[in-house]
This record gives C-alpha cells, sequence and structure tokens, in this order.
C-alpha cells in the first residue's frame, strides 16, 4: 500500500498563490508517475499536472502557465506552484501515483493510489 498525504490548501483571494505538497510513504513505487487532479462541486475529477520519475512534466491547458509541478524523489514529495489563482481554480485537489514512468498520465483510471484531498478556495 502507498499512502498519499497533501497539505498547503486554503482560502485565497484571486492572483494570489499557493503551494500544495503530497508525502508519499509506505510501499512507494520504484519510478512512480505523480499527478494532481481537482474536483469542483457537481463536476467529474479532473486533470491538473503530472510529472514522470524522469522529470517530464505536464499540464491542463486551463493551468498551463500558471502551475508548477515539481518532485523531489529522495523525499518521495511532489509539489504543485499555482500562481496567478483564478476562482474557477476553487476545488478539492487530489494527489496520485502510478507504478510506470510513461505518457499516459491524463486520466483518473491512470492511477493506483490516490490521497484524501485538501481544499483550494480562489475568493474573487
Amino acid at each position: 500500500q502507498v499512502q498519499l498525504v497533501e497539505s498547503g490548501g486554503g482560502l485565497v483571494q484571486a492572483g494570489g498563490s499557493l503551494r500544495l505538497s503530497c508525502a508519499a510513504s509506505g510501499r512507494t513505487f520504484s519510478r512512480p508517475t505523480m499527478g494532481w487532479f481537482r474536483q469542483a462541486p457537481g463536476k467529474e475529477r479532473e486533470f491538473v499536472a503530472a510529472i514522470r520519475y524522469s522529470g517530464i512534466t505536464y499540464y491542463a491547458e486551463s493551468v498551463k502557465g500558471r502551475f508548477t509541478i515539481s518532485r523531489d524523489n529522495a523525499k518521495n514529495t511532489v509539489y504543485l506552484q499555482m500562481n496567478s489563482l483564478k476562482p474557477e481554480d476553487t476545488a478539492v485537489y487530489y494527489c496520485a501515483t502510478k507504478n510506470s514512468d510513461t505518457a499516459v498520465v491524463r486520466a483518473v483510471f491512470n492511477y493506483d493510489y490516490w490521497g484524501q484531498g485538501t481544499q483550494v478556495t480562489v475568493s474573487s
């Protein structure tokens, strides 16, 4: 089992920034891909960003240029730096991991383990 714990969510005004963290523990994968997804009330969970073990990154068009995903493999931790936040970024943000270093990263079903989520609220 792999445990993922997110932190760093909160309330911020439009235009502000937040940094989310996700720490993995337990039987962590050898070459994991880490992803961030989000889910707003009444909507499906959607892809935000992902980073492969090799460091290759992927972003949803809606966050490209504003969000940056990074990782510290030694700490089994992934980060999501969110700048220029908009009210439409309001959602619960989830961290996920899968045991493969491939380009297939954008679907919920690609991932094996999920965190509990952290709330991000952007006020206008």
